[in-house]
């Protein structure tokens, strides 16, 4: 395969990869769009672009979703369960195969850093090997009902399953909805984001090279209004998994409701990293430090409120701050500390929020501007911001910024960076670190999110199942409850005497 030494030369020779796909993936292979339209996709660690793809319409939509549905009724719904396990055993290992060419492309679509799209691309292998051992163990129940009857219950996949992927983790989100919904015994028709259109199409390619029939998982690139509306609002769609904005949350959840479709929310967050003033102070620094500057802050589940007891704030701000303005920022390929955001437009509203807190006289101790690639001066960068002792109703502690900028927050004691703590319109994700356990348990049961690291950000794996409360939406990927999210259960109960 591919090495990433040879993909990084070609694109810094030629300004573009000659094996990106073009054309939508439907019925097994690369296609022509009903509509012969392409949009541009850039290298955020540029601002340059440096492809062209498919911008799909309603038409192939349509086309998508009524293969599914003929691959779903035909073939892949009533495929002996150990079959399915075996194509996404396969699958795991043409990703890995192909890690080079997918990180790159990864890289160059998103802009993160390198060694990072590396570790996305190895996560997604893994959730396919994970579910691919689940196929086959997805039991129903038997119901005491008596001598005289028998009762039990089948678990059936939901049928069509509609994806529409983020730019900020394109194939790990992609693989995450993909695997379950296979395993299940369900199609795939999934829109990637319009940023991020390549690493979709290709992972498609390998699930059909794995063994998947044709139909089975589609991709359609194209822009929201004109490829991911039509898919949310599509009668032939009998499930909808959505990562992305509140906003544009809502307006699933009411095409969904149209049709009384199924659905999986995940999205915003601003979810806070609570420092206690006896945890390891090591082992929290790295912790936030990673938590807010990974993929550029732009992460749902980003650790994008500091919650610090008073007793230690100022020590711990201080070196927070000189470790910040340590990191190095880059292109992605370059493998900095800190890659680029992903658009010129997403670039402009992280600095909107700096430039009011500015406007509102907030200590900005580090940061707080946009930048560019010290080695080219291209890009779209912002500088790693830490603003510090943020009140909790400024919009900085409320809003999700979805970038690298750190508000913090001082907590009197553990009582009040609870308090602190769920304070917020979000409730995705939050971290603990305190050297006390029975304290760190009884704040994991009382913060209201769905999941809960303790002295280590970002703890789990394809095991932990992954959601929201509140306005960071509802359902849950990953682990063995969102293979549930992709099943239909039904009882039969029968007079046997």
């Amino acid at each position: 395969m591919t090495d990433a030494n040879d993909l990084i030369a070609e694109y810094r020779n030629t300004g573009t990869l000659g094996s990106l796909p073009m054309g939508h993936f439907i019925d097994g292979a690369f296609s022509e769009p009903v509509h012969n339209r392409t949009m541009e996709s850039f290298d955020p660690g540029t601002g340059v672009p440096f492809a062209r793809f498919t911008a799909g319409t309603k038409e192939d939509v349509d086309q998508a979703v009524a293969s599914s549905r003929l691959a779903f009724e035909a073939d892949w719904r009533d495929m002996a369960p150990v079959e399915r396990s075996r194509i996404l055993q396969r699958a795991a290992a043409l990703i890995l195969e192909n890690l080079d060419l997918l990180a790159v492309v990864e890289t160059l679509d998103s802009g993160k850093a390198l060694q990072e799209a590396m570790g996305d691309v190895r996560g997604a292998a893994r959730t396919f090997e994970y579910y691919a051992g689940a196929c086959d163990k997805l039991q129903g129940d038997s119901f005491p009902l008596g001598p005289d009857y028998i009762g039990y219950t089948i678990h059936e996949p939901v049928g069509v399953t509609a994806h529409i992927i983020p730019w900020n983790f394109p194939i790990s989100t992609a693989a995450r909805g993909f695997a379950p919904a296979l395993a299940a015994g369900c199609t795939v028709v999934a829109k990637p984001a319009e940023q991020t259109p390549y690493t979709a199409l290709i992972l498609a390619d390998l699930l059909h090279k794995a063994g998947l029939p044709a139909g089975v998982c589609n991709v359609v690139t194209g822009t929201g209004p004109e490829t991911g509306a039509p898919l949310t609002n599509h009668p032939g769609v009998d499930h909808i998994t959505f990562t992305g904005s509140v906003q544009t949350g809502r307006a699933v959840m009411k095409a969904a409701a149209e049709d009384i479709t199924r659905v999986v929310l995940e999205l915003g967050g601003k979810s806070p990293v609570v420092v206690l003033g006896d945890c390891d102070r090591e082992q929290a620094l790295a912790g936030v430090l990673g938590a807010i500057y990974e993929n550029a802050g732009q992460i749902c589940s980003a650790g994008s409120r500091l919650v610090v007891e008073k007793s230690i704030h100022d020590e711990f701000v201080d070196e927070l701050v000189a470790r910040t303005r340590a990191l190095n920022l880059g292109h992605g390929l370059a493998n900095p500390d800190v890659g680029p955001v992903n658009s010129s437009e997403h670039l402009a509203k992280i600095a909107g929020f700096l430039d009011r807190a500015r406007s509102r006289g907030a200590e900005i101790v580090t940061g707080g501007s946009v930048t560019e690639d010290p080695a080219t001066g291209q890009g779209w960068f912002f500088e790693p911001t830490i603003v510090n002792s943020v009140a909790a109703d400024d919009e900085l502690a409320q809003e999700e910024i979805f970038g690298p900028v750190l508000a913090v927050q001082v907590a009197d004691d553990a009582d009040h960076a609870l308090a602190l703590a769920n304070d917020c319109q979000y409730g995705l994700v939050a971290g603990i670190y305190t050297s006390n356990f029975a304290k760190a348990h009884q704040l994991a049961r009382k913060i209201d999110a769905g999941q809960i690291y303790i002295n280590e950000y970002f703890a789990g794996g394809i095991e932990v199942p992954f959601g929201g409360n509140k306005k960071s939406g509802f359902g849950r990927e990953k682990g063995l409850e969102g293979l549930a999210s992709y099943c239909k259960t039904k009882s039969i109960a029968a007079r046997i005497g």
